[in-house]
């Protein structure tokens, strides 16, 4: 029989040995209190939700599904020719299969399909919108930076600003200038350029904070000025993070863009509002494929176009 080998703990060990059982007890009873606290928050919104819709919220869960039921067409090929404007041998004259009617005309045979031309504008206004937020985003930054900015009367009000601007989401600011600027592509690139700002002015501020400061105390020493110290020593450095997070919010821009259309704000979301609201299904599925097609076709681009910026042995696996 084999005797163990194992030596008694010495005292200090033994007290390291108790304290880290403490804590592991209290691990344990801080987990299942946060399970118990888990499970009453959830079974009270449901209760909440039953109560809310008048008691038929469990009655209503065996439907949940006959939405996406309904929203298969007769024939697969209608999801294409609605997507391409083709017509369709269904025709009935009603707006469900008017598909050539949104065709966008640039000679007298060819044409751009309006779910594309909508597409196209959604894209332009996040994109017009994304530059707008970097530019403002990367002066601001700079002034809200502690390691860049030592005044705090400058610095304190830049950041209060910018959590102002990135406190509302773009479909409530949409909303708000939709009411006074009326429909259209404007005030959406306003909502979405004015929550950007905000957004990225922190993201870069944070990223400025995080540089290295050893060739802005070069430039001091040689007497450049605070906009050279800028320019020649941290936005070199802050520059790869910089256009990574541009491409980010470019990509959550896009989908922000989207979802402002549906409320007047122009685009694909308000054509995808309109047939969703009027049972078109053929429509609503082209609709929903293309908007699938572009977000996974910008993420690609982005993440090919990151790689190319920022070099590829960023994303290499260390070993």
């Amino acid at each position: 029989m084999r005797l163990s080998t194992l030596q008694p703990l010495s005292e200090s060990g033994a007290a390291v040995e108790r304290h880290w059982q403490e804590l592991a007890s209290k691990r344990r009873l801080y987990t299942g209190l946060g399970i118990v606290i888990l499970f009453f928050a959830v079974t009270g919104s449901v209760w909440f939700a039953n109560e809310t819709n008048s008691g038929k919220f469990f009655d209503r869960l065996p439907y949940f599904f006959d939405f996406i039921g309904d929203l298969v067409p007769r024939d697969g090929w209608e999801i294409w020719r609605a997507l391409f404007d083709l017509p369709s041998p269904y025709d009935d004259g009603s707006l469900k299969f008017n598909y050539p009617d949104g065709r966008l005309y640039l000679t007298q045979s060819l044409y751009i399909p309006e779910y594309f031309y909508k597409m196209v504008e959604t894209i332009n206004i996040a994109l017009l919108s994304t530059v707008i937020g970097v530019i403002f985003g990367f002066c601001f930054a700079f002034l809200a930076a502690r390691n860049m900015m030592p005044l705090v009367w400058v610095r304190w009000p830049m950041r209060r600003v910018m959590e102002v601007l990135r406190a509302f989401p773009e479909v409530v600011l949409a909303g708000f200038f939709l009411a006074i600027l009326s429909l259209g592509a404007i005030p959406a690139i306003i909502a979405v350029s004015i929550h950007t700002i905000g957004a990225l002015g922190k993201l870069f501020y944070e990223v400025i904070e995080n540089a290295d400061m050893r060739a802005d105390e070069g430039l001091r020493a040689v007497g450049a000025n605070w906009f050279e110290r800028v320019w020649f020593g941290i936005t070199p450095q802050v520059m790869p993070n910089f256009i990574s997070y541009f491409l980010l919010r470019f990509e959550i821009n896009v989908r922000a863009s989207t979802i402002i259309g549906a409320v007047g704000g122009g685009g694909i979301g308000e054509v995808l509002r309109l047939s969703i609201s009027q049972g078109h299904e053929a429509k609503t599925l082209a609709i929903v494929l293309l908007l699938l097609t572009t977000v996974i076709a910008v993420d690609q681009f982005s993440a090919s176009l990151r790689r190319r910026l920022v070099g590829e042995q960023a994303f290499q696996a260390v070993t």
